[in-house]
């Protein structure tokens, strides 16, 4: 039943780089290069050279880097710096809403709010304008989001502009290179977010100006630049490859899902005992199901009309609606007090958690630490088949998306999600394949309501007509669609 994906982590893989990068390992050392150290001497001497001409305050000393403090050894011609004595830190100020523009004047400056001005790729995108600016910062500085969001950077790329308390600017002492302290930003930027404070996270001028920087020749700084630069360039073409190809994967096991469907994927065999019969035994199992007090009666579902009929099946074919060869269990309708995020007692699955073709247990998921019996009631294990009645407009997932819940580990199923238990348990592959084609989400996307939310009743699900082979041709189809899916993935 498991299909597999084509596994490929850009960001992990981006990470890595700037790690050996910042270690001095991603490029040779040339032992031509003027050391690290003399130009630290031409940063202090520059540096207090620009606060005599007072175009920068003097700052308070830094402590000095303990041993204790380096996370890793560097090349002998690089030095462990406090990011504070070779930069310039300029820290923004907010202007009250009322002084806003949103379009330039002849005088105002662009002014950038925080990191919804920079974008993925590290662009800068203006929005406001402001006619009184107090804290500028000049082309060529590396901003750094330091509230909300923290560790966007981007290098201001028009002459000047007016920077928010969101924002910090890194202005170059010595022609550092800039595009090296970008990298060495984005490769700390997770030591910086557990640096931050308060309900909405901030990081302070004093965390910027303590950090340690790994400060290789100026040289070798511009190499290694190039040398991320290139790498990433790579990463972008593999991952936009590997998009692609896995947009193609999604479109071909939809094709191969409407081909089964249609009974189209393998030949019928007239020796087959037709559907019909199957639908006869599967009535007389759910009635004595009934009888044995293990499923409730349900209400009579009307016949099929031909109207309802989407699509043309083969003879030995029958369409049924999905209430007849299944029963359900709806989920419990949890309240917040119920919950804890710990990973003690049983997970909650929610719609969130099915996504189509598996199930999975998000980091921040809800648990349930002594279930009730009300609980239990809606209690899965490994094999069952799920279905989300709920989608929200951000996600991507179809309505009436479907999973099979394949983990060891029991869990408990929340409202608007439901587990349908097949009549005849060998047909429980085949309708989860055919309930994941294009055509069955199409239909149930346009029988759900809601606004934000879009909803399915359950009477709609109950309702969908569904085409049944012959049992045997079903076990001919479940293989023939997991020998090309694992091709597909392969």
């Amino acid at each position: 039943m498991k299909t597999n994906t084509l596994d490929f982590d850009a960001q992990a893989l981006r990470e890595r780089i700037l790690d050996l990068a910042m270690r001095g390992k991603l490029i040779p050392q040339d032992p031509n290069d003027e050391p690290a150290s003399v130009l630290l001497e031409k940063i202090k001497a520059e540096k207090e050279e620009l606060v005599k001409e007072k175009k920068i305050k003097k700052s308070k000393p830094l402590p000095a880097i303990t041993d204790d403090e380096k996370p890793f050894d560097i090349p002998n011609s690089w030095e462990w710096v406090r990011l504070g004595d070779a930069i310039n830190l300029v820290s923004g100020r907010d202007i009250p809403k009322k002084n806003h523009l949103t379009h330039p004047q002849e005088k105002s400056m662009p002014y950038i709010t925080g990191a919804s001005n920079i974008n993925e790729e590290g662009k800068i995108t203006i929005t406001e304008w402001v006619n009184n600016p107090s804290v500028v910062v000049n082309q060529g500085t590396l901003l750094l989001s330091v509230k909300g969001t923290i560790g966007k950077t981007a290098v201001l790329n028009i002459p000047c502009a007016h920077i928010a308390r969101q924002i910090m600017g890194i202005e170059n002492i010595y022609n550092l290179d800039d595009d090296y302290q970008k990298y060495y930003l984005q490769s700390y930027v997770g030591e910086l977010q557990k640096k931050a404070k308060s309900m909405i996270p901030g990081i302070s001028r004093e965390d910027l100006l303590l950090a340690i920087f790994p400060l290789p020749p100026l040289s070798e700084q511009s190499r290694i630049a190039a040398k991320i630069a290139q790498l990433f360039a790579l990463l972008r073409k593999v991952e936009s490859s590997t998009q692609q190809y896995a947009k193609l994967q999604t479109l071909l096991k939809s094709k191969v899902l409407d081909l089964a469907i249609r009974g189209k994927l393998v030949k019928q065999d007239p020796n087959d005992e037709p559907a019909s019969v199957l639908l006869e035994k599967i009535k007389a199992e759910k009635a004595e199901l009934v009888k044995e007090k293990k499923i409730k009666k349900s209400k009579p579902l009307p016949p099929i009309t031909d109207e309802e009929k989407p699509f043309d099946i083969p003879d030995s074919w029958e369409w049924v609606r999905l209430g007849k060869i299944v029963s359900y269990q709806n989920g419990y309708a949890y309240k917040s007090s119920e919950l804890v995020k710990v990973r003690k007692g049983l997970p909650v699955i929610k719609s969130q958690n099915i996504m189509t073709l598996k199930v999975i247990i998000k980091d921040n998921n809800d648990y349930v630490k002594e279930p009730n019996e009300k609980m239990l009631n809606s209690k899965i294990i490994k094999g069952d088949l799920l279905m989300c009645l709920s989608s929200q407009s951000k996600n991507p997932e179809p309505l009436g998306k479907t999973a099979i819940y394949d983990l060891d580990k029991p869990a408990l199923l929340n409202q608007r999600v439901l587990k349908l238990k097949l009549i005849n348990h060998s047909m429980t592959d085949l309708i989860y394949y055919f309930i994941n084609s294009s055509w069955f989400h199409f239909t149930v996307s346009h029988r759900g309501s809601g606004s934000g939310q879009s909803n399915l009743k359950l009477g709609d699900v109950m309702n969908m007509p569904i085409p049944v082979p012959p049992l045997n041709e079903e076990k001919h189809i479940v293989n023939r669609i997991e020998v090309l899916f694992k091709k597909l993935s392969n």
